[in-house]
């Protein structure tokens, strides 16, 4: 059953995808001050019977007006994926409201073993470079705001031009959870195709999973009909919450394959540490160096 979220978009939406993971970046979250942006996407949210189960889950996790009020989010991201056999960790530091975004890259290497590295990458809003322009993994055009998204749902899913589908429950761990689909029009960044089926605890309203999909790099046509159907993909755990800065956010992540509702084999695994919603920005690390490349989006 789907309800349209369907508020045209003011700004300027890049989302992209890596493997089994998609990014957003959103120019900016609405004019004013934490207040009015938060009561902004409240209106938004409550047209739709998706919206509202995504604000019930936003209110569980600190609430629009606490999420505004953030001016950046920083963390380690650390990721593993079998399928690829890599694994890597990058502490980002990103701007909630233009979703610009720059990474340190720590370390690089497989799911066993891991070696330091000294390098760094960006997305400055147009383009995604990486420093030195002989590093080739991990790709900055994937990566450059991808733990940034997963770190910050349900946040992002208030963005403008969000769109909200609702299923019957399903069983997580025994416990029925309310689930309700994110989805995106045709022509909106680079994997408009992408979806995301957030799993709600009916106590908590806290995500406790997320299915998701990706399109990055194919050919999309949306259906005339309404929003995609649940697809196959990766399960996502949520696990090991944390508040910070009165944000409760997701310190651990586990993705099983997941295909006509039966759960997989671990395909990936993610952490987060070293985790604020206060840290500066430095806008000068936006700025390319002379020994980057800036990393161009391909369709396949």
């Amino acid at each position: 059953m789907s309800d349209g979220s369907r508020s045209p978009i003011g700004s300027s939406l890049a989302r992209l995808g890596v493997l089994s993971v998609t990014l957003l970046a959103l120019w900016g979250c609405g004019g004013g001050g934490p207040a009015a942006q938060a009561e902004e996407a409240r209106a938004r949210l409550m047209e739709s019977e998706g919206g509202r189960l995504v604000l019930e889950a936003i209110e569980a996790h600190g609430g629009l007006e606490t999420w505004f009020s953030a001016p950046t989010s920083a963390y380690a991201w650390e990721y593993s994926n079998f399928d690829s056999n890599t694994r890597f960790e990058s502490y980002l530091v990103a701007d909630n409201q233009t979703r610009r975004i720059y990474h340190d890259l720590r370390m690089f290497g497989t799911p066993e073993s891991v070696e330091e590295v000294d390098a760094s990458f960006a997305w400055d809003g147009q383009e995604a470079w990486m420093s030195p322009a002989d590093r080739q993994d991990p790709n900055p055009r994937f990566w450059a705001t991808t733990g940034y998204y997963f770190e910050s749902i349900p946040f992002v899913l208030a963005d403008p031009g969000v769109r909200f589908a609702v299923y019957p429950p399903e069983e997580l761990n025994g416990v029925p959870h309310d689930r309700v689909m994110a989805y995106y029009d045709a022509g909106i960044g680079d994997s408009p195709g992408d979806t995301y089926t957030l799993y709600l605890h009916p106590q908590t309203r806290r995500v406790e999973a997320v299915l998701y999909t990706v399109t990055y790099g194919r050919a999309y046509e949306p259906s005339p009909d309404g929003p995609p159907p649940p697809m196959n993909g990766t399960l996502f755990y949520y696990q090991d919450y944390t508040t910070v800065d009165g944000l409760t956010v997701p310190t651990r992540f586990r993705g099983y394959r997941y295909r006509d509702g039966v759960q997989g084999d671990l395909r990936n695994e993610a952490w987060a540490s070293e985790i604020s919603f206060r840290e500066p920005f430095d806008e000068s690390r936006l700025v390319m160096p002379e020994d980057a490349r800036i990393e161009p989006y391909s369709v396949r």
